[in-house]
């Protein structure tokens, strides 16, 4: 990272973070926001954590029998996008009892379409697209934290300055008041600061 880069980072911070609150307040239908969606997401490693249990240990008696049929009929192949699952259940069973369950199950995932808003917003790409820059947007301000805040931790003052001088856009002057030192110590201040930002961002 350059001397440029990292002062760009800086004072784009207030930027990222406007973006972030406009991201997660779009809505993608059905009172869906992006950024439930995104939190979805800690939902599904939660599905993943189960799927490592004995199914019996969260599933009522029903939904094992549901559970069952779907392994029978998907034969091992699992789709991992909802409408992907719905087109992989097959709508008529071997017997009476597995339509039934088949059916059940359709329901059920038709149920989970409706509640994201699938059905009422064709136009995935975009709403993904959104959740995607809204996950990369949080990684950058975590990052930026993660930097400002180790670099508080040894120099204190060097935090103060870059955060007043670039994220809070202060002037030299006003940064230099705040700091009590003079322009002069600030510029010099400022080059180091600016170094030891690049360091602990590499």
């Amino acid at each position: 990272m350059t001397e440029r880069e990292a002062i760009e980072q800086l004072t784009s911070y207030k930027r990222l973070v406007a973006r972030i609150k406009v991201l997660s307040n779009y809505s993608v239908g059905a009172g869906i926001t992006v950024s439930r969606l995104n939190e979805d997401d800690h939902l599904q490693e939660l599905h993943q954590r189960l799927r490592g249990m004995p199914s019996y240990m969260y599933l009522s008696k029903r939904e094992q029998q549901l559970e069952t049929v779907a392994h029978t009929y998907l034969q091992g192949k699992y789709p991992t996008g909802i409408k992907s699952q719905q087109r992989a259940i097959a709508s008529v069973g071997q017997d009476e009892e597995d339509t039934k369950l088949l059916q059940e199950l359709k329901r059920k995932i038709d149920k989970v379409i409706a509640a994201r808003g699938y059905t009422i917003r064709s136009d995935m790409d975009e709403v993904l697209e959104r959740v995607s820059e809204l996950q990369d947007l949080q990684a950058e301000v975590k990052r930026i934290d993660g930097v400002m805040e180790a670099l508080e931790q040894y120099k204190p003052d060097y935090e103060k300055l870059l955060r007043w001088r670039y994220i809070e856009a202060l002037s030299a002057r006003e940064t230099s008041f705040r700091l009590n030192v003079t322009e002069r110590t600030l510029r010099r201040w400022n080059t180091v600061a600016v170094q030891e930002y690049i360091k602990l961002s590499a």
